[in-house]
């Protein structure tokens, strides 16, 4: 079968919005404020800008190495700024929000590799990405556990 390329632009857009959902969907479950639709927009966005820079005025998918690396700089940069947002510093010292950004982006990041057309980065980074968010808490939670310090009760900080 033969793949015109509007059909892979159309899946390469489809991919970003699903895989930047299914992460925003992590986040919405765990109560957080960005949440499905902020992830999937955040890599469709990312897929549509790495696009852009792909796509050549006769519709093939060719690109010029200099743009498309001021346009992933320029598209990390911003998410950034879009994940300082969602981290608060409470005043007890807390810091929240952390997990939160940083899936706003790699959801950026998934969307970039969704736009340039890598599927096997996409499966191994997704893959990892959610081996992180449902098993990195376990790991935490065992590791605090084993290597906490412990302070005797009669000592004070």
């Amino acid at each position: 079968m033969v793949v015109t390329p509007n059909v892979e632009i159309a899946l390469r857009l489809c991919a970003a919005l699903f895989v930047g959902g299914l992460f925003g969907l992590n986040r919405e479950l765990h109560g957080k404020p960005a949440g499905l639709r902020t992830h999937a927009l955040v890599s469709l966005g990312a897929a549509a800008a790495a696009l852009l820079i792909l796509r050549s005025s006769d519709g093939t998918l060719t690109g010029e190495a200099n743009a498309l690396s001021r346009v992933i700089q320029g598209i990390l940069t911003g998410v950034g700024f879009l994940g300082a947002g969602v981290i608060l510093h409470e005043p007890a010292g807390m810091v929240r929000g952390l997990t939160t950004a940083a899936t706003i982006w790699i959801c950026a990041v998934l969307g970039l590799i969704c736009g340039l057309g890598y599927w096997l980065v996409l499966a191994i980074t997704c893959g990892l990405t959610l081996f992180t968010l449902l098993v990195g808490p376990r790991i935490e939670k065992v590791c605090e556990r084993v290597f906490k310090r412990k302070i005797p009760p009669d000592h004070s900080v």
